[in-house]
């Protein structure tokens, strides 16, 4: 028996000449063999947490294919009409042609609430992913020079999102999302001056008016996705220009990225995992109901939905509303409604600007001008760990405290005490957080330290002449100790120069001391790592144990927690 291992080049294949032309042309005319020559063998590091915004950009893609089924189907418009449908419970009931549309698409078209549900979870996967996306970057500094611009457009992506998933939550008309629009119409008008005119321009009149329903249609499916796809496409763009970040490892520098070609490689394993997301999701709409709509009825503003809550992602800001003490001031007149717009305004205010502006502000602080290809384990920067579980912290006090009554009803407990709890425990959690996870933090740094510089145990337990018993310790693969001492050092912390050779009083001396002050407080408690001499003198050390060589096998990888070898 014969096996052919000829190799014909796609070139010469009978496909590949009839494909020569077109592509020829098309390459002559744009230049594309050259770009795809460069893009195509493009490298991508590996590491499970790469697969965050891979999440975001496949529930972005199964919202677009869902959304334009649903678009072929949904009436915008809030004219009245008297539902005549399959879902009996409200036949012969007034509802807008909004909402009779979309109870036609859950009971009459074919597949339509499976698509409905499919369009709902793979919205909250979408916020989902990217916040967790986010909070991947900031804690490993992925932000960092020369990548600011990026992070703006991801906390853009975040925006848009959030709005974006708002839009299509209110589109149906139905009790609920009619709710939401009112809570939205009091942000509005909580703003100082302009907010009446404001609500009667986006509303068309006072709320809730005949005109939302059609311009949220047209943000929702047009503008705002436009927005995304812009920003995604600048996001990935500015990916492959500043190279992919990637965490430290043997023979991995800032110069350079160790990973697996664009194709087929990548291509192919970024392929696969759309269709993974896509069956999670499909299959989470199957089984896991979300926003019945038939159970709400159609919007009255006269009516509120009893234990009405918003989308999990708006929850943080109706929550802080709902803990704001009611203060409100009359000043010539003119009515200012501080216990709405300063938590609602004023708190998404505050969270985005302090995102958006954060790399900015560490980098003033720090002074580090350097660029950053090389990811920091979140030990490795006690500071900025603490400050992140501080926001999360802030972030979920505000998100339970916007189902206080659902809290108090299902516990049984006290609303006015829970709301109390959590009036004061916005500003005292998130500092409880940052100093338990700081430390935290440095903890790990010690015990990341005592690796490199004692080895891991083996559970090999040896008696000295002497009768004493002590256990063996291995040093470290090398790989490891590179991948945990290739942090960088703590800078050395010099005072505020407030004034200059000659004794002159410096002209931004305030400035200076408080960025000294600033810097201290970064840089707190923060240990170094070993340095060279350490990690040659523990070398010695472990190299041999009380006058005998500390040789296991190279099979031999420690033990467990537990004490059990890991392989033996």
């Amino acid at each position: 028996m014969s096996t052919d291992t000829s190799y014909t080049d796609v070139q010469d294949t009978k496909l590949g000449r009839k494909a020569a032309g077109p592509v020829e042309w098309l390459d002559d005319r744009l230049g594309l063999a050259g770009v795809a020559r460069k893009n195509m063998r493009k490298i991508f590091p590996e590491h499970w947490s790469f697969m965050l915004g891979e999440i975001a950009l496949w529930s972005f893609v199964v919202l677009l294919v869902s959304g334009t089924f649903l678009t072929l189907w949904f009436q915008p418009s809030m004219a009245e009409t008297v539902y005549q449908g399959d879902y009996q419970p409200l036949n012969g009931i007034e509802m807008s042609h909004a909402y009779a549309s979309s109870l036609d698409i859950s009971f009459e078209i074919r597949g339509g609430l499976l698509m409905r549900q499919i369009h709902h979870w793979a919205a909250a996967l979408f916020v989902a992913a990217m916040m967790i996306h986010m909070m991947r970057v900031f804690f490993t500094g992925a932000y960092r020079k020369p990548r600011e611009v990026n992070w703006l457009i991801g906390v853009g992506l975040l925006v848009l999102g959030m709005v974006e998933g708002f839009a299509g939550y209110s589109l149906p008309d139905d009790l609920l999302s009619g709710t939401g629009l009112r809570f939205v119409n009091g942000m509005i008008r909580s703003v100082p001056f302009i907010g009446s005119y404001v609500e009667f321009f986006v509303f068309g009149g006072e709320f809730p008016g005949d005109v939302i329903i059609p311009r949220l249609y047209m943000a929702h499916i047009l503008l705002i996705p436009a927005l995304i796809l812009g920003l995604i496409a600048a996001h990935m763009l500015l990916l492959i220009y500043h190279k992919h970040t990637q965490w430290p490892g043997p023979g991995r520098t800032n110069d350079n990225v160790v990973g697996y070609p664009m194709l087929p490689v990548y291509a192919a394993k970024a392929g696969g995992f759309f269709f993974v997301v896509f069956g999670f999701t499909a299959l989470f709409s199957t089984f896991i109901q979300i926003n019945p709509v038939w159970t709400y009825g159609p919007y009255n503003p006269s009516e509120v939905t009893a234990g009405s809550q918003p989308d999990w992602y708006m929850g943080f800001s109706e929550g802080l509303v709902r803990i704001m003490p009611g203060v409100e001031s009359t000043i010539f007149g003119w009515t200012f409604s501080w216990n709405i717009f300063v938590p609602g305004v004023g708190g998404l205010g505050l969270l985005f600007t302090s995102l958006a502006l954060w790399p900015f502000i560490e980098r003033w602080i720090t002074g580090d001008d350097r660029e950053h290809h090389l990811l920091e384990r979140p030990r490795d920067n006690p500071t900025r760990t603490g400050l992140g579980a501080a926001g999360i912290t802030a972030y979920l006090v505000g998100l339970l405290a916007g189902g206080n009554d659902i809290l108090a009803t299902k516990f049984s407990l006290d609303l006015f005490a829970l709301t109390w709890i959590f009036r004061f425990g916005f500003f005292l959690f998130p500092v409880i957080a940052f100093l338990i996870t700081k430390r935290i933090c440095i903890g790990l740094q010690h015990r990341s330290n005592d690796l490199v510089l004692h080895g891991y145990e083996t559970g090999v337990i040896e008696r000295s002449p002497e009768g004493g018993y002590s256990e063996r310790h291995a040093p470290l693969p090398v790989g490891e100790q590179y991948a945990i001492t290739a942090r960088e050092r703590t800078p050395e912390l010099e005072a505020a120069e407030t004034v200059d050779a000659n004794g002159v009083e410096a002209p931004k001396k305030h400035r200076a001391k408080l960025r000294a002050k600033l810097r201290d407080f970064y840089y707190s408690g923060a240990l170094d790592k070993p340095t060279v001499d350490d990690v040659h003198h523990a070398e010695e050390h472990l190299g041999h144990f009380e006058g005998h060589p500390n040789e296991l096998g190279e099979d031999f990888q420690g033990v467990s927690d537990a004490g059990v070898p890991k392989v033996h």
